[in-house]
């Protein structure tokens, strides 16, 4: 296969797996006589993991140790499934985070007449009399 093909078949642009494999994530592909890069089905498998492990929140490098994880054969479930469940308390700190921005933000909208007058509570309240 070749970078259009893989970049098809996995929903990621050729730029996104030309990086992966700069950045020594996805196994180096072989190279053509002409230098072609030619992808296998294992690239795709590879390419899949990192993209939905991002689409759930892991970053780049856990994302990383997610497909060394999945190389493994001796890999302990229990090991991947601690770091899963470290990205979800992560995720819930983030949730908490964006509510109490989503309520200040509401409160501080609330207060806005949202007239023509240049008195505004939410640039008030952003640089003056911000709580946080």
């Amino acid at each position: 296969m070749n970078i259009s093909d893989i970049a098809q078949r996995t929903g990621l642009t050729a730029k996104t797996i030309r990086f992966y494999e700069e950045k020594g994530i996805i196994s180096p592909p072989d190279r053509a006589e002409n230098g072609y890069r030619q992808y296998h089905q294992y690239h795709v498998d590879e390419l899949h993991l990192i993209r939905r492990s991002r689409l759930v929140g892991f970053t780049l490098d856990e994302s990383r140790e997610l497909l060394a994880f999945s190389r493994d054969p001796h890999r302990r479930s229990a090991d991947v499934k601690q770091k899963a469940e470290q990205k979800l308390v992560e995720i819930d700190e983030k949730i908490h985070e964006l509510q109490q921005m989503k309520q200040t933000l509401e409160a501080l909208t609330v207060q806005c007449p949202g007239d023509e007058s240049a008195t505004c509570p939410i640039i008030e309240g952003l640089c003056c009399h911000s709580k946080s």
